[in-house]
């Protein structure tokens, strides 16, 4: 575990305390893979955290008048997936950014740390690979622009120097006369790591494809492109014989390996079927995403600005946070996740922990007005935040209308997990008034129950919505 946390106020305070710390310090913004690595042991925790998390002006999407799409180190998973630009001039991209994780890991998540994670099944280095991505890393000893094929050298291995980090990512914005998509087969529809990605773009001139890219995740060391795929479409029109000869050559393409979740053999197969499956869906110019992705995040209407971090030294020495209207002062608190904070110190004990993993959602908590995962939170991120557990979600003398049609509705059975459920379904509500079924199954990804088989909560969900929209 870290032995000191840092929360600076600029891009150049961070940049000198990595350069002053490096390489016993770690950049941090979402935090979720730290807090599982250190949960699982996987390796030595860093001495140092640096959490750029707070700073002002990263998290932007902007279009160029040359034409690249750039996004700030802090732009998570639900934001790319929801931007306009992104699904107009990046559609795989946003495709990808939303099938990461579930809406609260994709609240902390970002696409830097995706990136810079370096594992070939991430899921959104795929479509930026194929959208000729390039990465701004900076030092306090200056700044290079390195393109993202040239970024990774192996399995969780890039150039980035300790003393760097990424400061932008660029990609091309596709064009009117492109379509493109990003499909992966996982073990389950949510919450899950790919065994075979692949982004595929397409320019096409009426039916014949003028230029193909497809690049492939998960079936080598780093992401690779199909080259053999992308000269044999050129000039084709997308008849069955040319999508199933395109297919075939994709399989041939891949090199992967066997592990505990699919064999070399199958995602070879699994290559080749998704690449057959993505010509029809764009074919058929089919998009996979929602109208209106369901981002578990709303504007907070309380403001913390009178605690904000910004005002405080960058080493956070106590913690001062606001949780549930009521203000908290943590002294001398030893590294710990948020939802330890809230049940050890605070004695919030509504949260729950399940899995300590991100995986179950006992734990969701609003972070800020984002709904997130306790447990992937470091504890000292509270400073200058404002949080809401469910103990904090009803009214005074009557409970939320979620809370009251799960009681009536027979929506919890044992319980442990009907907190992180009550706390994913009111703040859906809250972002989005009168959900579909479809809806409310998204916002519900990155929740699990053992017991009720989810039909009663959902349909409890259904009458929150009823009853918010009666009045």
């Amino acid at each position: 575990m870290w032995t000191d946390y840092f929360l600076p106020s600029s891009l150049s305070d961070a940049l000198e305390l990595l350069a002053q710390r490096a390489p016993a310090a770690r950049l941090v913004a979402g935090g979720t893979d730290l807090m599982l690595e250190l949960e699982r042991q996987q390796r030595p925790g860093p001495r140092f955290v640096i959490d750029i998390s707070r700073l002002p002006g990263l998290d932007e999407i902007r279009l160029d008048d040359a034409g690249w799409l750039h996004f700030g180190p802090l732009v998570n998973h639900n934001a790319a997936a929801a931007s306009p630009l992104v699904q107009r001039y990046a559609l795989p991209l946003a495709q990808a950014a939303w099938q990461v994780g579930s809406p609260q890991i994709r609240n902390r998540g970002t696409l830097a740390g995706n990136l810079v994670t370096a594992s070939p099944a991430n899921d959104t280095i795929t479509p930026l690979m194929a959208l000729d991505a390039r990465l701004r890393l900076r030092s306090a000893r200056g700044e290079r622009l390195v393109a993202l094929a040239e970024f990774y050298t192996g399995v969780r291995r890039t150039v980035l120097q300790p003393d760097e980090m990424v400061t932008e990512i660029e990609c091309r914005a596709m064009q009117p006369e492109e379509r493109g998509i990003f499909l992966k087969l996982a073990l389950r529809r949510a919450q899950a790591i790919s065994l075979v990605n692949l982004a595929l773009l397409l320019r096409l001139k009426q039916d014949t494809v003028e230029k193909a890219v497809l690049t492939l995740g998960a079936v080598a060391p780093v992401i690779i492109h199909a080259p053999q795929v992308e000269a044999f479409l050129a000039g084709k029109r997308l008849t069955q014989e040319t999508m199933a000869a395109a297919a075939e050559l994709a399989s041939q393409a891949a090199s992967p390996i066997s592990d505990v979740r699919a064999s070399a053999e199958y995602r070879r197969y699994a290559c080749g079927a998704l690449t057959r499956r993505g010509l029809e869906m764009l074919s058929a110019n089919e998009n996979p995403l929602p109208a209106r992705p369901v981002t578990l995040s709303a504007p907070n209407p309380a403001s913390a600005a009178e605690i904000s971090p910004a005002a405080s030294p960058a080493l956070v020495s106590s913690i001062h946070t606001r949780i549930n209207g009521r203000e908290y002062i943590f002294e001398n608190v030893p590294p710990k996740n948020l939802l330890r904070l809230l049940r050890e110190e605070a004695g919030l004990t509504g949260s729950k922990e399940g899995c300590a993993e991100g995986e179950c959602g006992a734990c969701t908590v609003y972070l800020d007005g984002q709904a997130v995962m306790a447990c992937l939170v470091p504890a000292p991120r509270a400073q200058g935040a404002e949080i809401v557990t469910v103990e904090g979600l009803a009214a005074e003398g009557s409970l939320h209308p979620v809370q009251q049609a799960f009681a009536e509705g027979g929506a919890a059975q044992c319980g442990y997990c009907t907190p992180g459920f009550v706390m994913s379904a009111a703040k859906l509500l809250e972002e989005n008034p009168h959900p579909g079924k479809n809806e409310i199954e998204q916002a519900l990804t990155g929740n699990l129950c053992r017991c009720t088989g989810y039909y009663s909560i959902v349909q409890a969900v259904e009458a929150a919505s009823q009853k918010l929209a009666g009045g």
